[in-house]
């Protein structure tokens, strides 16, 4: 024990053992530096190995085509989806399994069953054609393509198959689809009613359709290379070559023009051209798709209705609205002083034309003047017809004094020539207005010049007719008094200040009062007290003379009332253009429900002698006042044509025979036959029958003698206010109009059987 430990005393020892200590330190750190080193490039190794993997099975799962790897023992080592979903199995069921032993059916070109492992042994370069399970049921067979391959370069030396399998059912059916869409789209582009074209960069037809080549007045053959400038009216290339740059340069998608070419005839078509560019993917311009709609009826409907808009449709001359534009730019000219005048025409008697032939022979005439003034003016100035039988002409000459003098002869010489009509010749006569402008009539521009001719026209009517007027001042005056009068006429019917005076009409036999014609007054402020006459005529609004007669049926519902019996009754006169809107048989049958009258003491009297036929409106409207046990009674008759036209057309209920037949009688002896004539024909017809104007005692008996029921006139009493007719308590009797007359086998039976007590 002691040599022992002499021995770790002595100092060679000590170094021999502190040698082998280091030594072997030395080796363990060694070790475990190599061991560290081992696992740090395992953990990277299978992380890279991870890596790879994940990247191979991103990459495989990416592909179009499905990828199967077979060990050297037929096992399947790895299946992507894609390849999964081909053969009809799943990869939890395939992967470690045997490849033969995979429930795959697989058929051959010949709808053979082949067996797995023939189907997916090695190919050549010519990929293998199987089938496998479709996607629409055990029946469908979808085709892939297989190429299988051997890899023997593995660490290990074992060998693996690769297989991989394409789908080409996609692109073929892309192919498919790209070949249908382009045989659609060509056969929608032959097919197309609207004009199609394919054109290249240059401008120049590539293909075009039928329709195109139809429009053009050629063959789809021949216009194949033609450059499509060359088909275009030569006045449009520019518009459309600078909306080609625009196009091409990007400032726009595409463009509509509407452009004029020119036919293979020659003849020229106007058409709407639609471009739209095609570009590549990356942007730069293949072609242009060119779509050309024939226009030019859907141009010509819109001239036609452009036209109709500022010309008259009858007469083709200019209307008011085309007058104003044209008269307004002669005078903005800077000498239009000198060079502009305007004629003012108005047709004399053509009111009695119409009621004497008709409308149509009216309108006929109407044209037939507009022919003459046409031939008169001579292309030195515009006509027009403003409305009716009024006709303005424009002039516009250096020497305009003397053309509006030599156009205004022109005329009234034209017009001496008759118009032929069937077996009549009819005379036409015009008055004219002259009127040039200066400085004080262009400052009011075109209503200013209108107004001075309008004026000497009225001169011209009012000094003889069929004659020429021209303008001064001094006719301005005349014409702004009458102007006034009809403001202040506005305003007197709107403020209900136009009054009704009564007029008695009486039986005949006994001489009693039987009714009243109701007529109207003014009592001016300052003119006093106006008659008809004097105003009416103003009265040119249809609303202001509804207003008018509805205001007047009122007072005359409420004189009834006062009056002391309840049997007499009122006419009322009535315009044609207080008819036809229902509005005034309303009021007449709400004043009669309102005043509880009996409907047949108010009667309505027909004024209006220039209706040739009535319109269906106003036979309508007295219809209905009619059969609510209104009577209608007609003025002015036997004066003339229309009158008597009334008879049949209208629902009348009586007559009142013109003061111009009762004026002569009994010492006129053809007077005296026709207001027999006229008083049996009435009866004949069951109709009341009133003479009105009645002056003398002699005209009373002897209308009486002839059947005339009633009368009316300065014999019996002029027409006075509402309070002066109740004060008078004149003797009455009642007799009122049968509004549904009968008629009766004895014309000369004058008892008053178609009259009521």
């Amino acid at each position: 024990m002691e040599d022992f430990v002499d021995l770790f005393s002595q100092s060679t020892f000590v170094v021999i053992a502190t040698a082998l200590f280091v030594i072997l330190a030395a080796c363990a750190f060694f070790y475990f530096w190599r061991s560290g080193r081992a696992r740090k490039a395992y953990t990277e190794t299978a992380a890279r190995e991870r890596e790879l993997r994940r990247q191979f099975e991103a990459v495989v799962s990416s592909t179009r085509d499905g990828i199967i790897v077979i060990t050297s023992d037929h096992e399947v080592a790895m299946i992507s989806d894609v390849a999964a979903r081909m053969v009809g199995v799943t990869r939890e069921e395939a992967i470690g399994k045997l490849l033969y032993r995979l429930p795959i059916r697989i058929v051959d070109g010949n709808l053979q069953p082949v067996a797995v492992m023939d189907a997916f042994a090695p190919t050549t370069d010519t990929p293998r054609s199987i089938g496998v399970p479709g996607r629409r049921g055990v029946d469908d067979i979808r085709w892939i393509h297989v190429r299988s391959g051997v890899v023997t370069d593995r660490p290990d030396g074992a060998p693996i198959t690769v297989i991989t399998l394409a789908d080409p059912t996609g692109l073929r059916e892309a192919a498919e689809a790209i070949s249908r869409s382009d045989a659609q789209f060509r056969k929608a582009m032959e097919n197309a009613p609207t004009g199609m074209a394919l054109v290249d960069l240059e401008w120049r037809l590539m293909e075009v359709n039928r329709a195109f080549a139809e429009m053009m007045g050629s063959t789809v053959a021949a216009l194949r290379g033609t450059p499509f400038s060359a088909l275009s009216h030569p006045q449009d290339l520019a518009a459309e070559r600078d909306q080609l740059q625009r196009l091409y340069a990007g400032h726009q998608s595409r463009f509509s023009v509407e452009k004029r070419y020119v036919r293979a005839d020659g003849n020229v078509v106007w058409a709407v051209l639609d471009v739209g560019l095609v570009r590549y993917p990356g942007g730069a311009p293949d072609h242009y798709i060119v779509q050309v709609r024939d226009s030019t009826d859907d141009r010509m409907h819109s001239e036609l209705l452009a036209h109709r808009a500022m010309h008259d449709p009858l007469t083709g001359l200019a209307n008011r609205t085309l007058l104003q534009d044209v008269l307004q730019q002669v005078l903005e000219q800077p000498d239009a002083e000198s060079r502009v005048g305007v004629i003012a025409v108005d047709l004399d008697g053509f009111k009695g034309l119409n009621d004497r032939f008709g409308h149509a022979t009216g309108d006929s005439a109407l044209v037939y003047v507009a022919g003459v003034l046409r031939s008169a003016t001579a292309g030195r100035g515009t006509v027009a017809r403003i409305g009716g039988d009024e006709f303005v002409i424009v002039v516009q000459d250096p020497d305009c004094s003397k053309a509006l003098f030599d156009i205004a002869g022109a005329i009234h010489a034209g017009l001496k020539r008759p118009l032929q009509v069937k077996r009549h010749q009819i005379h036409l006569g015009a008055s004219l207005g002259i009127a040039m402008a200066d400085e004080e009539i262009i400052a009011g521009g075109a209503p200013g010049l209108l107004s001075a001719a309008d004026a000497a026209m009225y001169r011209a009517k009012a000094t003889g007719k069929s004659r020429t007027e021209v303008f001064d001042p001094t006719m301005r005056t005349s014409r702004d008094s009458q102007t006034a009068l009809a403001a202040d006429l506005a305003r007197a019917i709107e403020h209900g200040d136009l009054v009704l005076h009564y007029q008695p009409i009486l039986e005949l036999a006994t001489r009693s009062v039987v009714g009243y014609e109701a007529l109207v007054r003014w009592q001016h402020p300052t003119r006093g007290l106006l008659l008809p006459g004097a105003f009416l005529p103003l009265i040119d609004d249809r609303n202001l003379a509804t207003v008018l007669g509805t205001a007047l049926v009122e007072q005359a519902a409420n004189f009834l009332t006062l009056n002391p019996t309840d049997s007499t009754w009122v006419s009322i006169n009535v315009s044609a253009d207080q008819l036809g809107d229902s509005e005034f048989a309303d009021r007449v049958l709400g004043a009669i429900g309102g005043h509880h009258l009996s409907p047949q003491r108010i009667v309505v009297e027909l004024t209006e002698a220039s209706l040739v036929a009535p319109n269906t409106r106003i036979r309508h409207e007295l219809t209905e006042l009619r059969n609510a046990g209104v009577p209608i009674l007609l003025d002015d008759f036997g004066t003339g044509v229309s009158p008597l036209s009334y008879l049949r057309d209208l629902p009348v209920s009586g007559v009142k025979l013109d003061m111009s037949f009762v004026a002569g009688i009994p010492e006129d002896p053809a007077g005296a036959r026709v207001s027999r004539a006229l008083g049996a024909l009435a009866r004949e017809l069951g109709l009341a029958t009133i003479a009105e104007g009645i002056e003398t005692e002699a005209q009373a008996q002897f209308l009486s003698a002839c059947g005339w029921r009633y009368g009316q006139g300065w014999l019996f009493g002029v027409a006075q206010p509402a309070a002066a007719v109740l004060d008078a308590k004149p003797h009455y009797v009642a007799s009122l109009i049968d509004p549904r007359p009968q008629e009766h086998d004895d014309p000369l039976d004058v008892s008053g059987a178609a009259f009521g007590n």
